[in-house]
């Protein structure tokens, strides 16, 4: 018999009683591998679950935070920054156009002036004006409101100028007991305008056709792509002589007899603060420091004026956009304007 014959024939009882001693042996060496890899992915699984809950708590924290942050913002720039302390001038600030959307808005100008006058601190109220003018709207809304606190709270008004107070912050100013300029400031404007464009002419030269299907035979009226119509520019220049006698009114009642009346002094015309002090259209000279100190007796000043702050112009952006696409979403309807 060859040396072969000694192996163990695979199918014979011996080789099979080997083979099943090796295999459960592997078992058990496989065993704690496998125990040892499950309990790896499920510690791993933990700090997973464990690693995603923290982010959700951070990521909650902070738009918590920004939204607080946000409305502090908010709060903050609505309320004058130094606390009064004791008798004190309150200032209020009009700066730039006088518009709805402005920081020169009656919404701001109005919040900043109620606020002044219920301070028991404050001795009279000072309007700082440095503005073009504006919408005759909201100047009167800000000129009747000034006289009704004056009324309330029996507290004086001294009106500012800086570098312009003109047309609608002129009919501001006139609200107020007292008009202090600079000799250079510029003054005035008493007048209303509509201002606009008439393309009609270069139409023709282009060639370009003007379509405009109006429901109302003024509908189109002042039109700048439409050929003036006569009796619609009149009906214009009444409506703007209207409100311009509706200026010339306020400036009486504000000025009284200080006002020395000429053919010029409602024509829209401007003067500087030396002219306009001969024309009765302001008092004195003087800036913010010399009335707090010399006409109030209270040198201390307390600055009330609110502002429409980063967060609010985004704010109002944001809607704008929002109700711009609104528009563009309904394009194919007709317009009611």
């Amino acid at each position: 018999m060859t040396p072969l014959d000694n192996t163990p024939d695979a199918s014979s009882p011996a080789g099979a009683g080997s083979t099943g001693a090796a295999a459960p042996a592997s078992l058990s060496v496989q065993r704690p591998v496998l125990e040892h890899t499950l309990e790896s992915l499920a510690r791993e699984m933990m700090q997973e679950r464990r690693s995603e809950r923290r982010w959700r708590i951070f990521f909650r924290l902070a738009w918590l935070g920004l939204v607080l942050g946000v409305a502090w913002v908010l709060m903050s720039d609505r309320v004058h920054h130094n606390a009064p302390s004791g008798p004190h001038t309150a200032l209020v600030e009009l700066r730039g156009e006088i518009a709805s959307d402005s920081d020169a808005s009656a919404e701001l100008i109005l919040s900043g002036l109620r606020n002044a006058f219920e301070d028991s601190g404050a001795r009279a109220v000072v309007l700082r004006i440095n503005s073009p003018g504006g919408s005759p709207v909201q100047s009167g809304i800000i000129n009747d409101e000034i006289r009704r606190l004056k009324a309330l709270h029996q507290k004086k008004v001294y009106a500012v100028v800086e570098e312009v107070c003109a047309s609608g912050a002129y009919y501001v100013a006139v609200a107020a007991d007292e008009i202090y300029v600079d000799k250079a400031s510029i003054v005035g404007s008493i007048g209303v305008l509509m201002d606009g464009f008439g393309f009609t002419g270069l139409m023709d030269k282009l060639g370009v056709e003007r379509r405009l299907i109006t429901a109302g035979s003024n509908k189109g009226m002042l039109d700048p792509f439409t050929a003036q119509d006569p009796a619609q520019r009149a009906y214009a220049q009444a409506m703007i002589d209207q409100v311009h006698q509706q200026f010339i009114r306020v400036v009486r009642e504000g000025r009284g007899a200080r006002l020395k009346e000429s053919p010029d002094t409602f024509s829209g015309l401007f003067w500087n603060g030396e002219q306009a002090v001969e024309l009765g259209l302001a008092d004195h000279f003087g800036n913010l420091d010399f009335v707090a100190r010399e006409v109030i007796k209270a040198e201390e000043v307390i600055d009330y004026t609110p502002h429409d702050n980063v967060a609010e112009r985004l704010a109002k952006r944001f809607g704008a956009a929002i109700g711009e696409g609104a528009v563009r979403a309904a394009g194919g309807l007709s317009r009611l304007r």
